[in-house]
C-alpha cells in the first residue's frame, strides 16, 4: 500500500513570512495531509527552515550578531506563525541540525566520484572595498532576461530564472553598495547536462503533474542544462568536503533539498526508531511529495532529482510537485520593506485562523496567480457565516428550543429528503479526486454546494411552520438537515478543521480532537444530544472594517519612510 512523505519548502531563516508563503507552499501540503489522514492513509508532513546561505550572512552582519543566534530567532518566528495558522508538522527541523552535514557531505563526494561534480574557473564578482569575492546574494542589479530591477544575483523573482550572478544587468555589491569587478575564481559545478535523458524519460511519466511545473520543467531541458556552479566562498554552510577546498561551502539549493532527509532522519530518532527514515526514503511504494512555490520549480524538477538519480542508494524520487503559482496583496507582492504587507499579529486579534485558511484556499494560486484582497477576505469569511454557519445556528437553535436539545428521530422519508440524504455520497466522491489532486478550490466550490442544497432544503421543508402542523414531519426534516451539516463538516475538515470539530461537537459527536474518516457519517442522529456551545461560527465583517483595512495598508511607510 502507498504512503504519502509531505515536504513544503524549507522557509528560509532569513526573517518572518507572510500570506503569500502560506498560499503557495504550506496550507496546500497541510490540506492534503490532512486529507489522506482522513481516508485512512499513511503519511508524515516534514519540514524546517533553511538556515545557510548568503542572505543570512549578509543580514545577521549587519544587525552585528552571530549566524546561529540570527537563525535561531527566525527559526522560532516561522514556526510560532505555522502553529497559529494550524499548520501540523509532523516534524519541523532545521538544516543546522547535526544530521544534515553528513548527509549533505554524502551527496556531494557520491555525485563527485562519478565525475557528475567538477572543479573549474568562473568569472566571479569581486568587491575591491570590501576585499572578497561576492557570493549570488552580495550582489544585486536587473535581470538580464525579463529587466526586472533589483533583483538578487542567483534568481530574479518575477520570471523565476535561475540566473548566473556575473551577467547580472548594473551589479552593485548589497554590502557596500559599490560596483563590483569581475575576477576569476575556482568553484565547484555539477553537470546537469548529464542528466537530461534520464530527467526528461522520468517527467514523461508524471501525467498527473500540474502542467505549469512539467512545462517549465521540460523547457529547461529543451533549452540545454548545463553545468551549475554548487559551491560558495563563505563561512557559514556545510563544508565542502574536500582538503583542495578549504573555505569553501555547499551552495545553499545544493544542500537545503537535502534538508527533507535530515528532518526525516531526526523525526525518526525523536521517535526512538533511528532507522525508520529509511522506511520512507527508501521504500518504492513511498510517494514523496513537494509543495512549492513557482520560483522552486527548477531546483525541485531538475536540480534535486538529478542529485536523487546520481546517488548509489536507493533515494526515491518525487511523485509529483504541486507547484503553486504567487499569491500577491492587494496587486502587488507581498513585501515589508516596501510597506506593502499585513501585521498579522494584529489580524489575529480580529479574525479568525479558519476564516484566513478558507479564504486563501478558496482563492489559492493553483494554476495562476491570486490575491489576498481584504474584499475577498470579506467575502470569503461572510460566505462561511451565511451558508454554513446560518445552517448550523439555525437548525441547531430550533432543536434546542423545540426537541429538548436532541436530534428527533426520522420518521418516514420523502424524496425531497431521500434527494438530500442521496447527494452525499456523490459529493464525497468528487470533493475527494479534487482534494487527492491538489484542486482545493475546486473540492471547496463542490462542498459548499452541498452546503447550499442544505440550505434550500431547509427554507423549502420550512420546520418552523412543520413544528405547528406535523410534528413528525419536522423531526424528519431536521434529522437529514442534521446529517447534511455534519457531513459537510467532514468535508471541510482539511481546510478548516477547528471549525469542523467545533461543528461535530455542537452536533453532539464529541470527536475528541481526532479527524473524522473522509466518507458520510452513516451513524444513528435519532435523538443524539446536541452539544452546549451555542456560539456563533462565523461574525460577519463589515465594509467598513473592510474600508479601514485598505486605508491602514495604503498608509505603511514606503521605501522605509
Amino acid at each position: 500500500m502507498s504512503k504519502y512523505l509531505i515536504t513544503s519548502a524549507l522557509p528560509y531563516a532569513n526573517g518572518p513570512i507572510h500570506f503569500g508563503h502560506i498560499a503557495g507552499a504550506y496550507l496546500p501540503a497541510d490540506i492534503f495531509c490532512r486529507f489522506l489522514r482522513q481516508s485512512g492513509e499513511d503519511a508524515i508532513y516534514i519540514c524546517g527552515t533553511d538556515e545557510y546561505g548568503v542572505a543570512i550572512t549578509i543580514n545577521a552582519e549587519k544587525e552585528g550578531v552571530l549566524y546561529q543566534k540570527y537563525v535561531d530567532g527566525h527559526h522560532a518566528t516561522i514556526k510560532a506563525f505555522f502553529d497559529k495558522l494550524n499548520i501540523r508538522f509532523d516534524h519541523f527541523s532545521r538544516t543546522t541540525i547535526e544530521e544534515h552535514k553528513p548527509i549533505s557531505q554524502e551527496f556531494f563526494l557520491t555525485l563527485h566520484k562519478k565525475g557528475h561534480i567538477q572543479a573549474a574557473v568562473e568569472p566571479q564578482f569581486y568587491c575591491a572595498k570590501c576585499a572578497r569575492f561576492l557570493a549570488d546574494r552580495y550582489v544585486s542589479g536587473s535581470c538580464p532576461k525579463c529587466g526586472a530591477d533589483n533583483v538578487r544575483g542567483d534568481e530574479c523573482t518575477k520570471c523565476g530564472e535561475w540566473l548566473d550572478p556575473s551577467k547580472i544587468v548594473n551589479p552593485v555589491c548589497k554590502v557596500c553598495g559599490s560596483k563590483p569587478e569581475i575576477r576569476e575564481a575556482t568553484q565547484y559545478f555539477l553537470d546537469l547536462k548529464a542528466f537530461a535523458p534520464q530527467l526528461k524519460a522520468w517527467l514523461a511519466t508524471k501525467t498527473d503533474w500540474k502542467p505549469n511545473v512539467k512545462n517549465k520543467a521540460l523547457s529547461l531541458i529543451e533549452e540545454g542544462l548545463v553545468k551549475r556552479s554548487i559551491t560558495r566562498d563563505l563561512a557559514w554552510g556545510v563544508p565542502v568536503p574536500l582538503d583542495e577546498a578549504k573555505g569553501k561551502v555547499l551552495y545553499v539549493w545544493f544542500e537545503a533539498p537535502i534538508g527533507y532527509i535530515s528532518a526525516t532522519m531526526e523525526w525518526a530518532a525523536k521517535q526512538g526508531k533511528p532507522e525508520a527514515w529509511k522506511d520512507w526514503w527508501f521504500d518504492k511504494e513511498t510517494k514523496l511529495v513537494h509543495f512549492i512555490g513557482k520560483d522552486n520549480i527548477i531546483f525541485h524538477t531538475i536540480i534535486w532529482p538529478a542529485m536523487l538519480m546520481g546517488q548509489d542508494k536507493p533515494w526515491i524520487l518525487p511523485d509529483n510537485v504541486p507547484g503553486n503559482e504567487f499569491y500577491n496583496l492587494e496587486g502587488k507582492q507581498f513585501s515589508k520593506s516596501d510597506g506593502w504587507y499585513i501585521d498579522t499579529d494584529d489580524f489575529f486579534t480580529k479574525y479568525g485562523v479558519d476564516a484566513l485558511r478558507y479564504a486563501i484556499a478558496s482563492n489559492s494560486p493553483e494554476t495562476s496567480d491570486s490575491q489576498f484582497t481584504w474584499e475577498g477576505f470579506q467575502a470569503a469569511n461572510n460566505e462561511l457565516a451565511d451558508t454554513l454557519g446560518n445552517l448550523v445556528n439555525r437548525c441547531f437553535s430550533f432543536i434546542k428550543k423545540n426537541f429538548d436539545g436532541k436530534i428527533p428521530v426520522a420518521g418516514e422519508l420523502k424524496p425531497e429528503d431521500k434527494a438530500l440524504l442521496d447527494s452525499f455520497a456523490p459529493v464525497f466522491a468528487e470533493a475527494g479526486k479534487s482534494y487527492r489532486s491538489y484542486r482545493v478550490r475546486q473540492a471547496l466550490s463542490q462542498t459548499m454546494a452541498l452546503a447550499i442544497t442544505a440550505n434550500k432544503y431547509v427554507n423549502d421543508t420550512a420546520p418552523w411552520t412543520l413544528r405547528k402542523t406535523d410534528i413528525k414531519r419536522c423531526a424528519t426534516v431536521l434529522n437529514a438537515a442534521s446529517r447534511a451539516i455534519i457531513n459537510c463538516a467532514i468535508l471541510l475538515y482539511p481546510v478548516i478543521p477547528d471549525t469542523a470539530l467545533k461543528i461535530l461537537e455542537k452536533a453532539g459527536l464529541a470527536p475528541d480532537g481526532k479527524a473524522p474518516a473522509f466518507k458520510p457519517y452513516e451513524g444513528s442522529l435519532d435523538n443524539t444530544a446536541l452539544g452546549a456551545d451555542n456560539t456563533l461560527l462565523f461574525a460577519k465583517i463589515l465594509p467598513e472594517q473592510v474600508k479601514a483595512e485598505v486605508e491602514k495598508l495604503q498608509a505603511l511607510p514606503r521605501d522605509g519612510k
